[in-house]
């Protein structure tokens, strides 16, 4: 906290105190009472930092501007800090905010692209998120998305050789298992914990990892995830607004591959993760 506020200060922003805030295994977070009596959430990194916060800051304007979503507004931005408008809890039991949650994921998901990946790589938790274009969404997901993660050193310690050729053998078959898709823009971590609401009571997306890719990835983080029962307003509004192609529940544990390899990297596998690769990846098992 005294770290973040000398930034905050640096920054130009007459922090008083701070008040840590709930989430992130990244940045240091708090929300920060200025002497002016406002308050602005920040986060920081130890050390002088890197592009992170560039990147999350890139990806909230994106997703407004090009999406139409509501995001935090940025207030500041450098490699040790990022300043946002501060948000409000979410309505986690009002399935009129998931509705409108629907909404606003498929109107993003209306933006198209030519190729799938980003203009820059990205960041997922604290590894690097390989936005390389790519025509080929197929080629892209298996690359960029699953095994970007078997050289992790915690992926590696956690399967076995043929557990490793599994996850290969399935994503040679990813083109029989998932029909083609035109790359829409994504929020690239859309779970639960990534969705606020504005003053008004409106979904607010924070902490992104935009790239194109498919619209089932994006679904596929709250499909898989925990999550109120409110929530399943969500998926029935969703395809009201942009139409599901049959079998999308059966693909969502394909799609949340990402999610759950990225978890053991960043050792946050106390719930299952491991198991969970291991389930979906059977069929696949060298004979």
């Amino acid at each position: 906290m005294d770290l973040l506020l000398v930034r905050l200060r640096e920054a130009g922003f007459d922090a008083v105190s701070a008040e840590p805030a709930p989430g992130g295994v990244v940045a240091t977070a708090a929300m920060a009472s200025l002497r002016d009596g406002s308050r602005v959430f920040a986060k920081t990194l130890r050390g002088a930092g890197n592009d992170l916060f560039t990147i999350e800051a890139e990806g909230l304007r994106t997703l407004r501007e090009l999406g139409g979503a509501t995001t935090p507004e940025v207030l500041a931005v450098t490699p040790g800090l990022l300043v946002l408008e501060p948000l409000c809890p979410r309505r986690e039991d009002d399935e009129r905010f998931w509705e409108e949650l629907a909404r606003t994921v498929a109107a993003v998901h209306a933006v198209t692209g030519d190729r799938f990946g980003w203009r820059r790589d990205g960041w997922l938790g604290r590894l690097r998120q390989d936005n390389t274009w790519d025509a080929d969404g197929h080629a892209f997901f298996a690359q960029r998305r699953i095994l970007r993660w078997l050289p992790e050193p915690l992926v590696e310690e956690a399967f076995d050789r043929d557990e490793r050729r599994s996850l290969e053998r399935l994503c040679a078959a990813l083109p029989d298992l998932l029909p083609p898709r035109r790359p829409v823009l994504t929020h690239g971590d859309l779970w639960r914990e990534n969705i606020l609401a504005d003053q008004a009571g409106r979904p607010a997306l924070i902490d992104p990892a935009v790239s194109y890719s498919w619209a089932e990835a994006d679904l596929s983080m709250l499909w898989c995830s925990p999550r109120p029962p409110a929530s399943d307003r969500f998926f029935a509004a969703y395809a009201e607004a942009a139409p599901l192609a049959d079998g999308w529940r059966d693909r969502m544990p394909l799609f949340h591959l990402r999610e759950l390899l990225s978890s053991i990297a960043h050792d946050d596998d106390g719930w299952g993760a491991a198991e969970a690769v291991r389930e979906i990846i059977g069929p696949f098992r060298p004979r």
